[in-house]
């Protein structure tokens, strides 16, 4: 019987629900089939949304802040809908009919789109804008086509950032030392993965939307993800399935209301009195923070069900673990809240600088590098900054302070830091470009600036990304309850998320409040040679400088738990970032 159970695998099963033969499922060769779903949806979504403004402006003849905004949108709804894709998977799905279901969906959101570029009367008719013509913008229809395959694509996406990378690790037994190396190799691998979909999409597919047609381009995106969704599920009988078990956002609620429901009762003068059902090896500790919701454990008449000994309702009566874990995520929010004016920043690297990026001189010997391929300066710094840190920084930081690198918050605030320096480099840069327009006059359509003059924007912003998405995912996975992992790293993505949606809101309000200023153009004309992109930036900038004064306030206020293993930053790079890099 022994010799049995030693080829299960304990807490997984195979695709009929018996226990997982390890011989005969999971290991390297089911995880290789995940990874291709991986690198077809980066291919998708980053081959769309940096080169997207570019369509919107070029071609629907949409207002770059009206374009800039419906980029925004996209990518804010797609890291919004990992929340979803997550709930779906812990609570009723599974992770392996999570991904098979939102892949599907984003195939058809690819193919749609590919559809939606090819067919003429789904486009306006096509023009030169002048200073006495203007274009015929889109129409309603035409926008709500768009907009559909858009969403199918966020949809499918927010799916498949929630599961793919999970799935792959419940193919290693953390428990067999020798499946547990493996795992690390494929948390490096995965990231690797990550990197050459994104090179792809902002090279190679970029310049094949530009060169050849966007059908095309997207086209292969719905091919080549139809492909991984065959090979995916070609796999079926070899994958190793993890059993749901339920959401946490359930306890999270289930705390709150029954401290809602207590809030007229006192405490007891002593703690031990709390209730507590959680084996004492697991226990988390009472702490004074955020009383109120210690009220969620106090015994009252009515918290036990009828007719049964122990097992209280989970609505009325929590135990102090329970409590204490939910603490830890309230504990988060400072530190998140922070950090959504990075991703505010990141916005703009796919949006109005692509669009700068469009109107400046892009030539390099015979070749015309298209607009949306100079975001790959920026893929690249977080590459470089990486491998600095890795090689360079990490050893001479041991070596002088006797710790493997830099704090989770020192991290982020290294990054609050160099995206605000990215803004201010982004503001000067334009402030320039716009002096080159205005001597150049309205009817030049390339103006004589290098576009390499935007590489210190892209650099700074990129390194910025490299520690402060690092630093984020470490800091809540090492501070978050055991039980609560996957939530506290879908709390992570929701900063970029609400990151996108504040540039939309900015853009908007700035928009109006401007709209008078500039001979009627604002900071944000339908034209970005017309108006102040420059005065925009520096904004950006300066609440980048009050974010951050507010972050330190935030990270000095943060009482962190007891030690935990740090998850430094090749770890995150070869490991946890990788579970939910988007």
């Amino acid at each position: 019987m022994e010799g049995k159970m030693s080829w299960t695998v304990a807490d997984a099963v195979d695709y009929k629900g018996f226990p997982a033969d390890r011989s005969k499922t999971g290991g390297w060769i089911p995880a290789a089939l995940i990874l291709g779903i991986e690198i077809c949806e980066r291919l998708s979504t980053m081959g769309i949304a940096v080169n997207l403004v570019t369509y919107l402006v070029g071609t629907m003849h949409l207002p770059s802040s009206t374009a800039a905004n419906v980029v925004t949108d996209f990518m804010g709804t797609s890291f919004l809908l990992c929340l979803l894709g997550g709930f779906l998977a812990d609570s009723f799905l599974g992770r392996y009919k999570t991904i098979a279901i939102f892949s599907i969906i984003q195939t058809m959101g690819t193919g749609t789109l590919a559809i939606a570029t090819k067919l003429s009367k789904l486009r306006p008719p096509p023009c030169h804008a002048s200073a006495s013509h203007t274009c015929k913008p889109a129409n309603e229809f035409q926008l709500g086509i768009l907009s559909m395959a858009l969403y199918l694509i966020a949809l499918g996406t927010g799916g498949l950032k929630s599961s793919v990378s999970g799935f792959g690790t419940d193919q290693f037994d953390e428990k067999d030392e020798k499946e547990k190396s493996q795992m690390a190799y494929f948390f490096s691998r995965f990231f690797f993965f990550i990197s050459t979909g994104t090179l792809m999409a902002v090279t190679v597919l970029v310049y094949l939307q530009d060169e050849v047609g966007r059908s095309w381009g997207y086209g292969i995106c719905s091919v080549s993800m139809f492909v991984a969704i065959l090979i995916f599920l070609s796999g079926t009988k070899r994958y190793r399935y993890k059993k749901s078990l339920g959401s946490p956002i359930v306890q999270i609620f289930q705390v709150i209301v029954a401290a809602i429901n207590k809030r007229k009762m006192e405490p007891p003068y002593n703690v031990e009195l709390l209730y507590e059902d959680t084996p004492e090896a697991t226990r988390i500790h009472h702490t004074d923070q955020f009383h109120f919701l210690d009220k969620a454990a106090i015994v009252a008449e009515g918290d036990f069900e009828r007719n049964t000994v122990s097992a209280p309702n989970p609505w009325k009566l929590c135990s102090v673990t329970r409590v204490e874990e939910v603490k830890m995520m309230v504990g988060l929010l400072p530190i998140w809240a922070t950090t959504i004016i990075f991703w505010t920043t990141y916005a703009q690297m796919i949006t109005f600088s692509v669009e700068q990026a469009s109107t400046m001189e892009r030539s390099m010997g015979g070749f015309q590098i298209p607009a949306g391929s100079v975001t790959v300066f920026f893929v690249a710094a977080i590459l470089i900054t990486l491998a600095v840190y890795d090689r360079l920084i990490m050893p001479f930081w041991k070596k002088w302070k006797g710790k493997p690198g830099f704090t989770n918050l020192q991290r982020i605030a290294i990054g609050l830091v160099l995206s605000t320096f990215g803004m201010a480099a982004a503001a000067v840069v334009e402030k320039k470009r716009l002096a080159v327009a205005r001597a150049a006059g309205a009817t030049t359509a390339t103006l004589p600036i290098s576009v390499f003059l935007l590489i210190p924007q892209f650099f700074l912003v990129g390194s910025g990304e490299a520690f402060i998405y690092t630093g984020q995912l470490d800091f809540f996975i090492t501070q978050s309850p055991k039980g609560m992992k996957t939530m506290s790293t879908g709390l992570f993505l929701t900063t970029l998320s609400l990151g996108f949606f504040v540039s939309s809101f900015l853009v908007s309000v700035v928009k109006r409040v401007t709209g008078g200023s500039n001979d009627g153009q604002g900071w944000l004309a339908d034209n970005i040679n017309h108006g102040r992109l420059d005065c925009f930036y520096g904004l950006l900038a300066v609440l980048g400088i009050i974010n951050f004064v507010l972050y330190l306030v935030c990270a000095v206020w943060y009482k962190p738990r007891k030690p935990k293993p740090a998850l430094q930053m090749e770890t995150i790079v070869n490991g946890s970032s990788a579970e939910d890099k988007c």
